[in-house]
Order: C-alpha cells, then structure tokens, then sequence
C-alpha cells in the first residue's frame, strides 16, 4: 500500500481512568474492572492531562499539518490539549480503540475464569487473527487503518498527519507502513511498552519507504516533571 504522507505520528492518549481501575482490578484479581462508564466516555485522569500538555510541549517543535483523533473522549481530549494553536483537530472513528466484545472489562484472571475456550481458541488462531465473539481482531483493526491512510494521503498528500489515538494504533501502523510480518509484528508487541502521552513518528524517504524515528519518546514528560504512566489491555496480555 502506497502511503503520501510525509510525516505520521501517534500520540497515545494520556492516563485515563479506565487504565486507573484496569491496574486496580489486576491488582486485586478481580475478575471485573469496576468502569462505570463505557469505553468510549471514559475520561482522562489529572495526571492524564498533564501527559497531554506535556506531549503539546514536544508538538510545539514537531507541528503536524493535521491532527486526527479517536473518537473516544481520553483521545479526543488529548488532542485537545496537545495540539498546536491552529492546528484542526478532525475525529474519526476508524482510530477508535479496538473492540474486545464479550472479553470487555474483564481482568486477565476473568478471562481465564469465564471464558477458558476462548483463551484456547486464541491460542490456537494467534493473537493476530483471534476476534472474540462480538469484537475485533488486530487485522480488523488494520483494515480500518488501511482505510484511513488510503484516504488521508487523498486529500492529504504530503501531509505531516498526527494520530491520537491508542496503542494499538501504533502496532497496526508498524504492520503497514513497516512491512513487518505478524511473526515479528508479534515479538515487537510482546517487548514494547507504550507509555500514555508517548509520541512514536515515522518519516518518508524519497523511495516512498516508512522508518521509525521515534519509539515511544517521553522525553517531554520527563522535561516537565510528569510522570510517564503505562497500561495493557487485559485480553492482550493473555498470550
């Protein structure tokens, strides 16, 4: 897939108060995560918002030409709080996170309490092609990715494009724009972690090619005192 963009970076959303009771819910082993909210309202935390400041300091050095946004709110207030002055900020809901169905808001021990067959199932499929009843695989993700890019690049050409958006977004835009194959693709996600309020770029050479230049870079949190924070999905860390 030919991709005319000749920047594109992801912002993961800062702290939200779903990572909050994820981590309490671990913790406990619990086999629900207490959210009262559904996944596309849940806010963002204090500490959240002051990740995304701080990723607006690093913006302010690395304006993109466009900002799009997941159309859930922890995204969509980042971007708020990030983006430049004068930058649009446009929400579209192929970067919405990705839909776990019948696993949503459960704990890595609910899984394995409540659902044993389709921790097996995953198993056998490879978490790449697994979809759990009523939601998404990482390939359906990659397709509405697919999707938008194709019509970025329309209406964008050469466009330096911001994504905020989610940590899958990130392993789905190494799959396209990197080439990796699932193999690789799936030892990358095992040993990489995506801090909220992290920023990963990648340029264009003049072959057309994408390269990583950024890795999850905090450095503009720690320039500002705010503390780097991290969370998983709980169906994703079941391996």
């Amino acid at each position: 897939m030919s991709v005319d963009l000749e920047w594109v970076a992801v912002l993961r959303h800062g702290q939200s108060a779903g990572n909050v009771a994820r981590e309490e819910a671990e913790a406990a082993e619990a086999d629900v995560i207490d959210i009262a909210e559904r996944d596309a309202d849940v806010p963002l935390t204090e500490l959240g918002r002051e990740e995304a400041k701080a990723a607006g300091e690093f913006l302010a050095g690395h304006p993109p030409d466009l900002v799009v946004t997941s159309t859930y709110r922890r995204a969509w207030d980042t971007a708020r709080l990030a983006a430049p002055a004068g930058v649009p900020i446009v929400p579209d809901e192929r970067l919405r996170d990705r839909e776990l169905g019948v696993l949503d808001l459960l704990t890595s021990h609910g899984v394995r309490e409540r659902w044993p067959d389709e921790l097996r199932r995953k198993r056998r499929l490879g978490k790449f092609y697994y979809r759990p009843p009523g939601g998404e695989s990482w390939a359906d993700v990659v397709l509405r990715l697919r999707s938008l890019l194709r019509e970025l690049s329309s209406d964008h050409p050469g466009a330096r494009v911001l994504l905020s958006a989610h940590e899958m977004t990130i392993f789905g835009l190494r799959y396209i724009l990197e080439g990796l194959p699932e193999p690789d693709l799936m030892r990358a996600a095992h040993a990489t972690e995506v801090p909220n309020g992290s920023v990963t770029t990648w340029e264009r050479d003049r072959d057309g090619a994408f390269t990583m230049v950024l890795a999850q870079e905090v450095g503009h949190l720690h320039a500002t005192d705010t503390s780097p924070t991290a969370d998983d999905d709980a169906a994703e860390q079941l391996s």
